[in-house]
């Protein structure tokens, strides 16, 4: 009983000691490190007849506009959308303070 107890023993650790046939030479397991994504400004959005811009980071910028690696894919009224490395993004406006009266 003891020999088989310590043949398991041993094979057991020679199991752990294996290493995986299929995974590529120079593989580390770990999930690669991206680069964390750029925090923009939006401003303000102005819409008109013939234009739409946004102000982002305290820059007009028009619909189709690329800068700082980044596209702006569309203008609309509250928010834009923003194509970063192939990830469409949206910048929100903030809200306004709502005021009350104190009557």
């Amino acid at each position: 009983m003891r020999v088989l107890l310590i043949v398991l023993m041993l094979v057991a650790g020679y199991a752990f000691a294996l290493e995986d046939p299929t995974r590529p030479s120079g593989f580390s397991g770990s999930a690669p490190q991206s680069e964390p994504a750029r925090e923009f400004s939006l401003a303000s959005i102005f819409i008109g007849n013939n234009r739409r811009l946004a102000v982002i980071d305290g820059e007009a910028r028009r619909e189709g506009q690329a800068f700082e690696g980044v596209r702006i894919r569309r203008i609309y009224p509250d928010r834009v959308e923003l194509v970063d490395q192939g990830r469409v993004r949206v910048l929100r406006l903030d809200p306004l303070p709502q005021v009350r009266s104190s009557q």
